[in-house]
């Protein structure tokens, strides 16, 4: 067997569909190997996924927790301080690297009023009280990144992943399909989420155009299959849809020549 190793930096997103997506307890899609079976027998994927709060964060984090962090239980879920401060990505030798763009389009962080590192308090409401105090003294809130300035930090995160890697990058943007959204007229409107996506997907465009990097076109997947059969909400994809983009990238990784021959 040969192994393909892929990092995955991102959320439920690109885990759900390169390793494995659970529904009622239940697995209902086992990952990218059920596609490479099929299409490149004898290969076999390694998956090495780290969450991803923002791209602001990503690029400030120096690989140290701050103390203070570091002295507190926080419930942060599946966002640890290690991976909200770490620098696996930029560190982690891989056959190819999996972003995608949607933290950037709607974590919401928090930055310490004194010391000025970004944190991602998952869930902040449901902590305990002590711990919502600690944080509303601490810190203060940071709105959504700007389109201009979540593609710059991404063009600087390819930067830094190409100065010590020659591998695939490739990125994954996200369906503009927002369930229950019947919005027909804009007067007088903000950004819809809708809207906002399709300014991101956009984006991503013209940073592949500037930097190379290969894109994933969920929007287009979930558009051809029916969004009804793809997702589940805004964000998440079925085990269709996870399908779907597993083979999306196999197809791609097949096009860049990133395939391992399989051992006789």
């Amino acid at each position: 067997m040969s192994r393909l190793t892929i990092f995955a930096k991102g959320n439920l997103d690109v885990a759900d569909t390169l390793h494995s997506l659970r529904l009622g307890g239940e697995r209902a899609w086992n990952g990218i190997n059920e596609v490479l079976r099929s299409r490149a027998p004898g290969v076999v994927a390694r998956i090495r996924h780290d969450t991803w709060s923002r791209s602001d964060a990503l690029l400030e984090a120096d690989g140290t927790v701050p103390p203070e962090l570091a002295a507190r239980d926080l419930p942060l879920g599946v966002y640890p301080l290690a991976s909200q401060f770490g620098r696996a990505l930029f560190e982690t030798d891989a056959d190819a690297y999996v972003l995608s763009i949607q933290p950037d389009l709607n974590t919401l962080m928090a930055r310490h009023r004194r010391d000025g590192y970004l944190l991602y308090p998952k869930d902040w409401r449901a902590w305990p009280a002590a711990d919502q105090a600690w944080l509303r003294e601490g810190f203060v809130g940071e709105g959504l990144l700007d389109l201009d300035v979540s593609m710059a930090n991404l063009a600087r995160i390819v930067e830094q992943i190409r100065a010590r890697s020659a591998a695939p990058i490739l990125f994954y943007n996200v369906s503009a399909v927002v369930p229950g959204d019947q919005v027909h007229a804009y007067d007088g409107l903000d950004e819809t989420f809708s809207t906002r996506i399709r300014r991101f997907n956009l984006g991503l465009v013209e940073l592949s155009q500037q930097t190379g990097i290969s894109i994933i076109d969920v929007d287009a997947m979930v558009a051809r299959g029916g969004a009804d059969r793809m997702k589940i909400d805004a964000l998440h994809l079925t085990a269709e849809g996870c399908r779907a983009v597993a083979e999306e990238v196999v197809r791609v990784l097949e096009d860049l020549g990133a395939l391992p021959e399989a051992r006789p």
